[in-house]
Parts: structure tokens; C-alpha cells; sequence
């Protein structure tokens, strides 16, 4: 062998045997401490609960309504009775304008029969019993000279038709300077 192979062989069994060296005694105060501390620990694991049964139900969606059907709009529309407007007769002027907008502004006898003057936006019109006025299908039901008693059909949330009176009264006029 040639010296240097002897000589690299040499500083690899130093290496060697250095590193064997270090090593055991290091660790065995941590390792002593964890043997201790272990000992009086018992491991313990809590039972599983108990799986609660529920009776099995039949689901019968056969003969319900589907929800996202236009049937079920209907069928909601379709309730409620007697109270209906009438949608198709004809419309008069004043059911354009809502009640609040409408003013009283005077009364008079024609042939007989109380008539109401009503002014909207700046016309002003005869109102007479029978007549509809406001955006609630609401009928003139009586006239006198200081205010109009009207009868409105107005849809509650369940789609039934509900009578409410209403009045229009007199509006004074103002003194202009």
C-alpha cells in the first residue's frame, strides 16, 4: 500500500472512531426524566356516546305542490271569497290619481242630486254617487256639501278583497294676498 492510502485510511478510522464516541450518554438525563414522569400516567379514552335511532318516516311529495310551479301562485290568488273588483269595466279619470292627491273643492244640486266638484292636478271634475275615484277601486257612495264618502276594495296579503270607508272632505279655500 502506498502511504498515502495509509494515511487516508488512518484519518478514517479516527474519524470513525471519534464519532462512535460521541453519542450514547448525551440523551440520558432527558430520557431518564421522560421514564419518571410516564410512569404514574394511565391513558384512558371516554366511550363512545350511543347512536340515538329515529324512526324512518315515509316523504310523500307526490301530491304536493311544487314549489317553483306557477300553479302554486294561482292556487295562492285564488283565495278568499265574495269581494272581487270588477277589472273589466272602464276606467274613469279619476282613478288615475291616488285619493291623497284628489281635493274637494265644492258641491252642488243637479236636477235634484248632490253633485261634488273635484279638482286633480288643475281640472276639476263632477263626481256623483256611483262614480269611482282613487287608485283603490273605490265607489262614490254618498255626497254631501262638505265631503265625499267613498267605499275602496283594497287586497290584503293573503290575496282576499277587504272594504275600507274613506272620505274626501271640503277643502277651504285660501285667501289669496
Amino acid at each position: 500500500m502506498s502511504p498515502d492510502v495509509k494515511r487516508n485510511l488512518l484519518s478514517l478510522f479516527v474519524v470513525a472512531g471519534l464519532l462512535a464516541g460521541c453519542g450514547g450518554d448525551e440523551h440520558n438525563d432527558l430520557k431518564q426524566w421522560m421514564a419518571e414522569t410516564s410512569q404514574g400516567l394511565k391513558g384512558r379514552v371516554a366511550p363512545l356516546p350511543q347512536i340515538k335511532t329515529f324512526p324512518v318516516v315515509a316523504y310523500d311529495a307526490g301530491s304536493l305542490i311544487d314549489p317553483f310551479s306557477p300553479d302554486k301562485i294561482t292556487t295562492a290568488k285564488a283565495g278568499g271569497g265574495g269581494l272581487r273588483p270588477d277589472m273589466n269595466r272602464r276606467r274613469e279619470p279619476l282613478e288615475a290619481y291616488p285619493l291623497e292627491s284628489l281635493r274637494m273643492v265644492g258641491a252642488l244640486q243637479m236636477k235634484g242630486k248632490p253633485v261634488a266638484i273635484v279638482a286633480a292636478d288643475k281640472t276639476l271634475y263632477q263626481v256623483m254617487v256611483g262614480n269611482y275615484m282613487g287608485q283603490n277601486f273605490g265607489v262614490v257612495t254618498k255626497v254631501t256639501e262638505n265631503d265625499i264618502t267613498l267605499k275602496e276594495l283594497i287586497e290584503d296579503t293573503n290575496g282576499d278583497w277587504v272594504e275600507r270607508m274613506s272620505t274626501l272632505q271640503l277643502q277651504e279655500q285660501e285667501a289669496k294676498k
